[in-house]
């Protein structure tokens, strides 16, 4: 009885450090500040503009040399003094913005990175995510516990991980979708590609080293999305 009370429990652990550790971490280790009276009224046209709701905006302090700390998963959230991250859990979601963001990135960019975030949001990417790893590791804890036979644990942990590969690259072309919905797929893929220009970055395509990684490769997500521009915009000629 209670070795399947622990699986749970540590299932629900790794769940709540994947959701919740982010946005614990940001808060405590970066410095932090309230928008302006102005900054706010900006940035609720851009987050209305963008479908983007959240509970709460922090923005990131320039440090001394003029830089931001880097998080996120992609270019598209984070280009090195660009930053924008949804972080927490359903009503508890915070958004997270680095000052280069209003002072650098005009409205379309802003607004663009923005609706990316707000497909995540909207597709419940983060939370899809911590379920994965909380699958992930609940099948090796049982694998260690010898609550399943090795054989048995290890073709269940392969079986995870290739379901969590496939539905997590699935859901984030979807959030592409619901951002390209919002503002138009130009929109999206211009500001991934201002972002990453601003890192100083080329927006990588996939390879073979690419082939596990949930996350797909910027570079194939923006061509999804000019693909989706050009084939909007010949049904629009055609009609």
């Amino acid at each position: 009885m209670l070795t399947p009370v622990f699986l749970v429990g540590v299932a629900a652990v790794a769940f709540l450090a994947v959701e919740i550790g982010p946005l614990y971490a940001v808060d405590r280790f970066r410095d932090l500040r309230e928008p302006t009276d102005a900054e706010r009224g900006r940035l609720d046209y851009l987050r209305e503009t963008a479908g983007l709701d959240v509970d709460r905006v922090a923005i990131e302090r320039r440090s001394a040399d003029g830089a931001e700390g880097e998080t996120g998963d992609d270019a598209g959230e984070n280009a090195g003094s660009i930053e924008v991250a949804v972080r927490g859990p359903p009503r508890r979601r915070v958004l997270f913005l680095s000052e280069a963001v209003l002072d650098d990135l005009d409205d379309d960019v802003a607004i663009g990175l923005l609706a990316a975030e707000a497909g995540r949001v909207e597709t419940y990417y983060g939370e899809f995510r911590a379920v994965a790893v909380a699958a992930v590791v609940g099948v090796l804890a049982a694998i260690v516990t010898a609550t399943v036979p090795f054989d048995a644990g290890f073709a269940s942990l392969v079986a995870v991980g290739l379901a969590a590969f496939w539905v997590g690259r699935r859901v984030q072309y979807a959030a592409d979708d619901r951002a390209a919905d919002a503002v138009g797929a130009d929109r999206v893929a211009d500001a991934f590609e201002r972002a990453a220009a601003i890192r100083g970055v080329e927006p990588a395509t996939g390879d073979w080293s690419t082939w596990f990684e949930v996350q797909p490769p910027l570079g194939d997500r923006i061509a999804a999305l000019r693909e989706r521009d050009g084939a909007e915009n010949a049904s629009e000629d055609a009609s």
